[in-house]
């Protein structure tokens, strides 16, 4: 059974501070159209650039995950993503005011609640889920990072943390499904150490921090001048160290919840891979990161099966809809420069020709006969000539016709063709044909894999009057 795409019921809203900035900002959920995917705009800015939630768009991961598009950038996007990923949303468009997202409490539930409030639409599309194929991984030796992604048809997370910390020590985390989600990791909120906290204050880089979004791990020794120095600077009073090891502005909500959080920021940054996953992630140790440059791995498999399925294996014994002679009725070349025995379809946009090609090549004599390669220019003539009977397909004489080709583009020669081989050529018009003017794109292919590919311009023209 498929399953459908969903988008929220209505625009809902949620106010905050940036974290890092400091600075006040409205974030809106608006529903989104079937194949939209996730897309920031930020309405302050002039034009209200949008901003993909893609991980070509990553910027900086120094304290959280930025994104940049058409001149516009949105940080700290990780917490708000894996709310909608967690609640299994594909389709959301969200505006801010401001360029960083509110950092709430630190962890995905207030956006979890707030969107659940105005609840989901299920959407006409089939959600296309990537199944991971096989175990995908990713390492980082000298910071010790592990990830790992293997098939399961399910999406299911493993963390492991381990900072070399007395306090924080070991942790695990994990969900076997996605809709554990909302219940075991979205509250778990974001965490630093003592060290970190300072360094970022004496940087002036959490200017939204209060101690009521984060936890504090104290990894080291503190004296009561320095808790009360922390207590002026967030305008706190009484703090102290919990005997878990944190500062006792908060309470624990999970005894691991530094891992639990670990885990949501991954689901939040794997989002940025573009499409649902259906697989096992397994990370020791993950970041912002290396959780993107796994992404990038993944995606990048992503995209290159989805050329492969672009590419249909054809069979060069199928039965022809024109051999030799019917081609040598259409098109004026002749051997030695006739580089097509034979059309294997053909419809209105598309045809496809076979070329075999063999040592008897009169091309080979000159062109490397030591160590034969079929000339580039050769492979773009029989693309042009299968391209032709296409072309000349739409005229009642083609016989009566020639196609002069006025411009070749962006041909690009990936592999060597050589003797043995069986080039297939699929040309496909990518424009109706106008006062005579064909616009092609156009393939070669041993077997699975493109050679050849190039785009082509013809003119039909009228060599010979009708016959009366």
């Amino acid at each position: 059974m498929n399953v459908k795409q969903r988008t929220i019921k209505a625009a809902v809203s949620v106010s905050g501070t940036g974290l890092h900035t400091g600075e006040r900002v409205t974030m809106t959920f608006n529903p989104a159209p079937e194949n939209h995917g996730f897309k920031f705009r930020r309405v302050d800015v002039e034009g209200q650039p949008v901003i993909d939630a893609d991980v070509d768009n990553v910027t900086d991961t120094s304290r959280g995950t930025t994104l940049t598009q058409n001149g516009a950038s949105v940080s700290t996007v990780e917490h708000v993503l894996a709310a909608l990923v967690g609640l299994e949303l594909d389709n959301v468009l969200i505006d801010l005011d401001g360029p960083e997202t509110p950092i709430m409490d630190g962890s995905s539930m207030p956006f979890v609640d707030a969107i659940g409030k105005t609840g989901f639409t299920e959407q006409d599309a089939d959600r296309e889920y990537y199944h991971i194929p096989y175990n995908i991984h990713y390492t980082e030796p000298d910071r010790k990072v592990e990830m790992v992604a293997m098939p399961l048809d399910d999406y299911r997370f493993t963390c492991m943390v381990d900072y070399n910390s007395a306090v924080l020590g070991t942790q695990h985390a994990s969900i076997s499904t996605l809709s554990e989600f909302e219940k075991e990791i979205a509250s778990s909120r974001t965490f630093c150490f003592l060290h970190e906290l300072e360094m970022l204050l004496k940087h002036n880089l959490i200017k939204g921090g209060d101690l009521n979004n984060a936890i504090v791990v104290v990894d080291k020794e503190v004296n009561d001048d320095e808790l009360l120095h922390l207590a002026k600077l967030f305008n706190r009073e009484g703090i102290q160290v919990a005997p878990q090891g944190i500062l006792n502005n908060i309470e624990l909500r999970h005894q691991n919840e530094p891992a639990r959080h670990k885990l949501l920021d991954m689901i939040g940054d794997l989002a940025l891979v573009g499409v649902p996953l259906r697989g096992h992630i397994m990370a020791a140790r993950p970041g912002h990161a290396a959780n993107v440059a796994f992404a990038k791995k993944i995606k990048s498999l992503i995209k290159k099966e989805r050329s492969r399925k672009h590419i249909k294996v054809y069979d060069p014994n199928t039965k022809p809809v024109y051999d030799t002679v019917q081609i040598m009725n259409i098109l004026p070349h002749r051997p030695p420069m006739l580089l097509v025995d034979k059309i294997i379809e053909l419809t209105k946009t598309h045809v496809v020709g076979v070329k075999g090609v063999t040592m008897n090549e009169p091309f080979f004599t000159g062109h490397f006969p030591g160590a034969p390669v079929m000339p580039g220019v050769l492979q773009i003539e029989a693309m042009a000539q299968t391209g032709g009977i296409l072309v000349l397909n739409t005229v009642p004489d083609p016989e009566n016709y020639l196609t002069l080709f006025l411009k070749i583009e962006n041909a690009r020669f990936k592999d060597k063709v050589l003797p043995g081989d069986t080039l297939i050529f699929r040309c496909d018009l990518v424009a109706p044909i106008r006062r005579g003017i064909a616009q092609m794109k156009g393939i070669g292919m041993v077997g699975e894999k493109i050679v050849v590919e190039a785009e082509l311009m013809a003119q039909i023209v009228r060599y010979k009057e009708k016959e009366a």
